[in-house]
């Protein structure tokens, strides 16, 4: 089970991080049913297999999160096999739980942060995002969004629809190189995130150059998201290189195409994070 939801995993490039993070602890129930002689045999195959799931994906902190609190929460905590496997189970069944609901609770305490008649512009595709816009419209709130199409993969178009689906909310679709000429009309730039690791936001590629542009204009930036997907340090971002057939179909002689999934935006640019823990302000200098 676990080889297979490896190889499922190292698939999975455009699914949300959660999906990924939950899909992996839960793989790990497989080592309950393997057969241990002792603790430390049980332990080693764990810590195995937890390092081979974070190799997977990469580019996904909460998979790194979540494989990091298996073991923190069972290794040298039991002295049987039993037990161990036990406390694994439970755990498991905690972190699946906790990764579900983060992102619920962060749309929760984004949902009153939006004011009546806003304008706003998102980004990419984020479901935590659009829960939160949508529990706001359910309130009474009328909304006015600016979705910028995402290219190359025009995840925004997505966002656009689900949007236009929300009562009270207006959504307005646009090229990703328009974002500058419709900024001055936003409240403030409301967007999901990858992960942010230490003082870097990483998310879909093009967060960058229209957050940088938010902030010479004096637009307010909140990133909202789960709080399993900032990390501190032990992880290290990898960016993914996604097909040249993303930007042209057909191949232009002696260019090289350059289609990277992410870019890299510094926190200190960002006016607050909102998270299952709660609103984070940024200091500005």
């Amino acid at each position: 089970m676990i080889d297979e939801t490896i190889a499922e995993i190292r698939e999975m490039q455009t699914h949300s991080s959660s999906v990924v993070a939950v899909k992996a602890t839960q793989a790990l129930s497989d080592l309950i049913e393997r057969d241990h002689a002792t603790v430390e045999e049980f332990e080693r195959d764990l810590e195995r297999n937890v390092s081979a799931l974070k190799r997977a994906n990469p580019s996904h902190a909460s998979l790194f999160n979540a494989m990091q609190t298996v073991l923190v929460n069972v290794v040298d905590r039991k002295d049987t096999v039993p037990e161990a496997k036990s406390l694994l189970e439970e755990v498991i069944e905690r972190v699946v739980e906790d990764v579900r609901q983060g992102k619920s609770r962060a749309a929760r305490n984004a949902a009153p942060t939006f004011e009546e008649g806003e304008t706003f512009l998102t980004h990419d595709f984020s479901s935590t995002v659009l829960e939160a816009v949508e529990q706001a419209a359910a309130d009474g709130t009328y909304l006015t969004a600016y979705v910028t199409e995402a290219r190359p993969r025009f995840l925004g178009r997505k966002t656009a629809r689900r949007l236009a689906a929300f009562d009270r909310v207006e959504p307005h679709l646009l090229v990703d190189s328009a974002a500058g000429t419709y900024l001055e009309e936003c409240d403030r730039i409301v967007i999901g995130m990858d992960c942010i690791v230490g003082d870097t936001l990483y998310n879909r590629v093009g967060t960058f150059p229209i957050i940088a542009t938010a902030n010479y204009l004096d637009v307010p930036v909140t990133v909202v998201g789960s709080a399993a997907k900032i990390v501190e340090d032990g992880f290290v971002f990898e960016d993914e290189i996604r097909p040249p057939a993303e930007v042209t179909l057909e191949p232009i002689e002696d260019v090289v195409i350059e289609n990277p999934a992410y870019d890299a935006t510094p926190v200190e640019l960002l006016d607050e994070v909102i998270t299952d823990n709660g609103i984070e302000n940024i200091p500005r200098e």
